[in-house]
C-alpha cells in the first residue's frame, strides 16, 4: 500500500530489502523466479518465497504453512536457470531474450536472507532447547549452499543474520514467556538470547567457510543489530511503534491476533472481525507482527549500504556506483 499502491502478494506494505538494494545498484526490481509471465532476468532473479526454510520441511517437525521451496530447492532452481541461460546463449545468440549473459553468474551478488522460519516454526511445540538441536544443521546447509554456488562460479555472497524475534509482536503474543522474561523494551530475553547464539554460530561457520573459498568475498551482515535498535529505540529513527503491528486485529499493545492475520476476516464469538492496516505504516517497525514495514526495510538497507555492519569489511560503496534510495 505504501509503494505499489495495490496488493502484490507480499508480506509488507511496500518494498523489501532486496528491492532497496536493487534500487541502490541502479537496477529494476528482481523478477521472481517462479513468475512465468512478464519476467526480466537480465539483472538477476529472486528465488525467495514466503515462509521458506533452510532445511527441507520433512527433516524436522515443521508446522503447516511452511513453503515447500526450501534452500536446497531454490539452489536447484538456480542451477536450472543457469543451464537454460547457457543453452539459450549458444543455441540462439541473436534471439530476443530477457535472460542475462552466461558470464553474469561469476559477477553476481548472491544474497541470503533465510533461517527465521527454521527457528520459529517449532518454538511453541518443542521450545528453545528443542530448536537449538537442529540449528547447527541450518548453519551447515547455508555454508554448503554457498560452496555449491562457488562451484558454479559465484564469488560474492552477502549472508544476513537472524532478526531479534523476541521483539516481534506475533511471537510476543504466541510464545510462552513470563513477565520476568521481558526486558525494559518489552522484548523476550530468552528468545533473543537464543537468536544471538544462532547468529554467533552462523558467523563462525562463515568464517571457516571463507578460508576454503580463497578468491571469494563471503560477508556476514549483522542486520540483527539494526533491527534490534529499531525495536528498542523507534523514535530515535523517525518511527513511533516498536513491538506493535501496523496491520492486525486487537488494538492492544501488540495489535496481533493469531486467529486473524493481516488482511483476513473471521467470525469470532459471533462477530466478523477483520485485521486491517493502520493508516501510518511509516511509523511502525512491524508490518503484520512477523515482517518488517517498508520504513524499517529502508532503514536496514541504509545500514547495509553504509558497510558498517559487514564482517569482514567489504567496500560496497567503492565497488559499486550506488544510487540514492527513495
Amino acid at each position: 500500500m505504501t509503494y505499489f499502491k495495490k496488493p502484490t502478494g507480499r508480506a509488507s506494505d511496500g518494498r523489501l530489502i532486496v528491492d532497496f538494494l536493487a534500487e541502490a545498484l541502479g537496477l529494476p526490481f528482481l523478477s521472481p523466479y517462479l513468475q512465468s509471465v512478464g519476467s526480466d532476468y537480465r539483472h538477476g532473479a529472486n528465488y525467495a518465497t514466503l515462509a521458506s526454510t533452510v532445511l527441507l520441511p520433512n527433516t524436522s517437525l515443521f508446522v503447516s504453512g511452511i513453503s515447500p521451496f526450501a534452500l536446497a530447492i531454490q539452489l536447484n532452481q538456480m542451477k536450472e536457470f543457469k543451464a537454460r541461460v547457457v543453452e539459450f546463449h549458444y543455441s540462439d545468440k541473436n534471439g530476443f531474450t530477457k535472460l542475462p549473459s552466461p558470464d553474469i553468474f561469476g559477477k553476481s551478488l548472491y544474497t541470503f536472507y533465510i533461517g527465521q522460519n527454521d527457528f520459529t516454526s517449532n518454538l511453541a511445540a518443542i521450545g528453545i532447547g528443542g530448536v537449538k538441536q537442529f540449528l547447527p544443521q541450518v548453519v551447515s546447509q547455508i555454508a554448503s549452499t554457498i560452496k555449491e554456488l562457488y562451484a558454479l562460479s559465484g564469488r560474492t555472497f552477502l549472508v544476513l543474520n537472524l532478526a531479534p524475534i523476541g521483539c516481534y509482536p506475533a511471537f510476543l503474543v504466541e510464545l510462552p514467556h513470563s513477565s520476568s522474561d521481558l526486558d525494559s523494551y518489552g522484548c523476550m530475553i530468552s528468545y533473543n538470547k537464543a537468536v544471538v547464539d544462532y547468529n554467533s554460530m552462523l558467523k563462525e561457520t562463515l568464517a571457516q567457510t571463507r578460508k576454503e573459498l580463497h578468491d571469494a568475498s563471503l560477508i556476514y551482515v549483522d542486520t540483527h543489530s539494526v533491527l534490534l535498535e529499531l525495536f528498542q529505540h523507534p523514535t530515535s529513527h523517525g518511527l513511533k511503534y516498536g513491538t506493535k503491528a501496523c496491520c492486525g486485529h486487537g488494538g492492544d499493545a501488540y495489535n496481533f491476533d493469531p486467529q486473524v492475520y493481516c488482511g483476513n476476516s473471521k467470525v469470532i464469538n459471533g462477530s466478523t472481525v477483520t485485521a486491517t492496516a493502520c493508516s501510518d505504516p511509516q511509523n511502525y517497525v512491524s508490518w503484520d507482527g512477523i515482517h518488517a514495514t517498508e520504513a524499517a526495510n529502508k532503514l536496514t538497507t541504509w545500514a547495509i549500504l553504509n558497510g558498517s555492519y559487514f564482517d569482514p569489511p567489504f567496500p560496497l560503496h567503492q565497488l559499486c556506483d550506488l544510487q540514492p534510495i527513495g
